[in-house]
């Protein structure tokens, strides 16, 4: 069994996570060092090279992923290959009961988040009056087109100007 201690850098507290995650017996520890396009290069060659029994350990949750879906891929991906999620703080894994409430909880707040296409996706004002005349709210208006409530608003005061 291989312990891979993974960490995201982007502060200070960083170097007491790699710190830490080598005091929890991890074998390797790698570092996720330049944010930008390909933020999670680091730990998708991780995932790629995990075998059967290994385990990524993970000071935060956070680290994997800055959405819960983004985190249930990495999970769904562990489990690919056979191997384990250990978190340290809480003290979670991926294995047991433990882990299938921290899978259903991350589907219940993946459930709820906007998708990723639309948040990227500014909508038009014809869209957002168009669903304002069918009745809609601002609230379930922003909802189905994945922007914030203040962008429904602002375009809303647009077009009545």
């Amino acid at each position: 069994m291989l312990r891979i201690g993974y960490v995201r850098l982007r502060d200070e507290a960083s170097a007491v996570e790699t710190t830490a995650l080598k005091a929890l017996g991890c074998h390797v520890v790698r570092a996720e060092e330049s944010p930008g396009e390909d933020e999670a290069a680091v730990l998708m060659s991780i995932l790629d090279f995990v075998g059967s029994g290994d385990q990524l350990v993970v000071t935060r949750l956070n680290n994997l992923g800055d959405s819960a879906r983004a985190i249930l891929d990495v999970l769904d991906r562990l489990q690919q290959r056979g191997a384990v999620l250990v978190i340290a703080d809480p003290e979670l894994t991926s294995e047991g009961s433990g882990g299938r409430a921290l899978r259903a909880a991350l589907e219940a707040v993946a459930s709820v988040e906007p998708q990723p296409a639309l948040r990227r996706r500014r909508p038009a004002a014809d869209e957002i009056l168009e669903l304002q005349r069918a009745g809609v709210g601002p609230v379930e208006i922003a909802r189905r087109l994945g922007v914030s409530r203040m962008t429904v608003w602002r375009k809303l005061k647009a077009v009545e100007a």
